[in-house]
């Protein structure tokens, strides 16, 4: 009986002591952190491309990525950041809806110490992130304004913009700073698209409807130029009419490629989400990391196509 007892206790001990060991390791092994990201729609396939560079970076770094679609709706979109704080996200991935009635979200972020990288567009409230990644939007509009100039010596604009969105904003920004003081040419209609392909198409049937004369139209990003290149083409009245747009995307060198579309501000979702996810270990690791750090544009033409590739993203 006395065998049995012993024999029982030093099961019992053996199991304590591997389940001590068990323990040990386990809190020897850092759980994965979260990171979560929140765009300001996903019918952009930009924002498809951006985040599959952020997520490349994060779960490689053995943590993980959620992200969210408010779908243009910046109530929501707060809301969705409100949630993700409680799942316990440790930094945030922001490209905002509206820049400025985002706050509410970037106070509960700075409450509950979360950290965020503003991402693509910036929010009015730069005092509640901790470091900002976006193309040089501004030299973007720059650059479109100046291939129209060496193109047509005077035209009439339609300009497609979105004034929620702070780096639509700068596009137009640049354009217009471009072409001041130059009485050739001459914004004469002006739509808002919210920077999306079937809104865009809506503003440029008001512009023929309304009998509006025009030469050339600038879209707030590539979607909102293919918009309206869908309704030129749907009244056949794309012939004599430049267009531009701001991405790069694929689908806007797809139309260049046949001619259809003047040119674009190219910039790099793929270089956006590497660098801001790179900035966020930086932090978290104890590193300085910049404020604000800004990526130049560069135009894409049926000059230049050949250079770049027509079905990915620079």
């Amino acid at each position: 009986m006395k065998r049995y007892v012993l024999a029982a206790g030093l099961v019992l001990f053996i199991i304590a002591v591997i389940g001590c060991s068990f323990m040990e390791r386990s809190e020897g092994v850092d759980e994965p952190r979260l990171f979560g990201a929140t765009y300001m729609t996903r019918n952009n396939p930009f924002f498809d491309v951006l985040n599959d560079a952020l997520a490349q970076v994060v779960e490689g770094n053995g943590d993980i990525l959620i992200s969210r679609d408010p779908c243009q709706d910046q109530e929501k979109q707060n809301g969705q950041i409100l949630e993700m704080i409680d799942e316990g996200i440790e930094v945030l991935f922001l490209n905002p809806v509206d820049w400025e009635t985002v706050r509410p979200a970037l106070e509960a972020c700075q409450e509950a110490g979360v950290v965020v990288i503003n991402i693509d567009t910036v929010v009015r409230d730069r005092e509640y992130v901790t470091s900002i990644i976006e193309t040089d939007n501004y030299q973007a509009g720059v650059l479109c304004a100046q291939d129209m100039m060496e193109r047509v010596e005077e035209a009439g604009i339609v300009v497609i913009d979105s004034p929620g969105q702070a780096s639509i904003n700068n596009r137009l920004q640049g354009f217009l700073d471009t072409i001041d003081g130059n009485d050739s040419y001459r914004i004469v209609y002006t739509g808002t698209s919210r920077g999306e392909f079937e809104i865009a198409a809506e503003v440029m049937q008001e512009v023929l409807e309304e009998g509006v004369e025009f030469n050339v139209v600038l879209g707030g990003n590539d979607p909102t130029a293919l918009g309206a290149l869908a309704t030129l083409q749907q009244y056949r009245r794309e012939d004599g009419v430049l267009i531009y747009g701001i991405d790069g995307s694929p689908d806007f060198k797809a139309m260049l490629k046949l001619g259809y579309v003047t040119g674009t501000s190219a910039q790099s979702p793929e270089t956006i989400g590497r660098v801001a996810a790179e900035i966020a270990y930086d932090y978290l690791n104890g590193e300085e990391v910049p404020e604000y750090l800004s990526i130049e544009p560069y135009m894409i033409t049926g000059d230049n196509l050949d250079q770049y590739e027509v079905n990915g993203w620079q």
